[in-house]
């Protein structure tokens, strides 16, 4: 199946039901640290009205999730978030975000099973919490991404210069983002996609 670029994705759709035309579905998931933007890019992306499950932040929440860099976020994703996007006609994504903090991180494991491929969001700010992520999916041997969410406020490296900092081997697709938009967050699906079918072209020829 061929994903050349964006505009091969139809358009937004107010309906919920599947369309007739669809053959494969498969499950991605979308992991990351703790207000990375994984709400954010199935909300943007989605064709659906999103499945949600935020919860006010509370007091409670003060000295056990780190929030640096989200300080004016007001809720979060405590079991996941769910949203569909259909690729092309007969192609359909359904996509889990799982919640960013550690003490969620138990979830995971369900959310995990069945899935074809993550997308790793990553925020230049906070790097260092996306080693463990990072870490979970290669224990797993989850085929993934990285995408680099372009927070306004957050630093601009280049990327050989992040893949190294992440320790990212050469063959795992790197690109920037932003998740606010549906086609910086499509591009991002269309690129985790693209790598898993020259993964399977490279397991046909072995």
């Amino acid at each position: 199946m061929d994903f050349n670029g964006s505009d091969t994705i139809p358009g937004p759709r107010t309906e919920d039901h599947l369309p007739h035309t669809a053959q494969a579905a498969a499950k991605i998931v979308i992991v990351g640290g703790f207000g990375v933007g994984k709400t954010t890019m199935v909300g943007s992306v989605s064709e659906i009205r999103p499945l949600t499950t935020e919860e006010t932040m509370t007091q409670a929440g003060i000295g056990v999730d780190d929030n640096y860099g989200s300080e004016s976020k007001t809720a979060t994703t405590v079991a996941m978030d769910f949203g569909r996007i259909s690729i092309t006609d007969q192609l359909v994504l359904y996509l889990f975000g799982t919640p960013g903090q550690q003490r969620f991180w138990f979830l995971w494991n369900g959310l995990f099973e069945g899935a074809l491929g993550a997308v790793v969001l990553v925020d230049t700010r906070r790097l260092e919490v996306s080693f463990d992520v990072i870490g979970r999916l290669e224990e797993r041997g989850v085929p993934f991404v990285v995408a680099v969410n372009s927070f306004p406020d957050a630093p601009r490296y280049p990327i050989p210069q992040l893949r190294t900092a992440l320790d990212l081997t050469e063959d795992i697709p790197m690109v920037e983002c932003d998740v606010r938009r549906r086609a910086s967050s499509r591009d991002v699906l269309l690129t985790l996609m693209r790598f898993l079918h020259s993964l399977t072209m490279t397991g046909s020829r072995t």
